[in-house]
């Protein structure tokens, strides 16, 4: 089963590689990843849906959430959140039939992003089972070329997170001489 899991992370390199060597040393498929920065440069909001069975998936949860990097690791899956992706498809079809392509891509409030004398490119977005329609229509107009972008999602949950702030370095050493002093 299908389980998108929304990761806030900080933007430091390897970060990436933790998180997908974690699924695959479990032998969890990656079906689609997406990240990118935040507002704050320093942290990435990362999409992930990985093929899970139902019953481990709170326990991939708690195990992201215990990587270096990881601040936030939380599933979007069942809860209330808006799940988007984007689909560019190249569709080459006759003369007498780009008439019907304008009118279905329409419908779906597909873009046309460039067109010429063989066909269109198109751009349309939209939660996954509707834009795997749109790909089933457009092939029933000829030939398709179609690229995704994967799922990215966002928690309409009220809960912030709450980070403690950074304690400077120089701090931190004198709290753990302090400490070591106490023993």
């Amino acid at each position: 089963m299908q389980q998108i899991i929304s990761l806030l992370m900080e933007n430091k390199p390897g970060a990436l590689m933790r998180v997908t060597g974690l699924l695959s040393q479990r032998g969890y498929n990656i079906e689609s990843l997406t990240v990118a920065r935040t507002l704050d440069p320093t942290l990435s909001r990362m999409t992930i849906t990985v093929d899970v069975e139902p019953i481990m998936r709170a326990q991939v949860i708690k195990q992201m959430n215990k990587l270096i990097n990881v601040l936030q690791a939380i599933d979007v899956t069942d809860g209330p959140a808006v799940n988007r992706e984007l689909v560019l498809v190249r569709v080459r079809t006759a003369q007498q039939n780009r008439t019907a392509v304008l009118k279905e891509a329409e419908i779906f409030q597909a873009r046309v992003v460039d067109s010429t004398l063989e066909g269109f490119a198109l751009e349309v977005t939209g939660d996954p089972e509707r834009l795997d329609e749109f790909v089933d229509v457009m092939g029933s107009y000829g030939e398709i070329e179609i690229t995704r972008s994967g799922i990215v999602s966002m928690s309409l949950d009220n809960k912030k997170l709450r980070l403690s702030p950074p304690v400077p370095r120089g701090a931190a050493i004198e709290e753990a001489l302090e400490l070591q002093g106490a023993d």
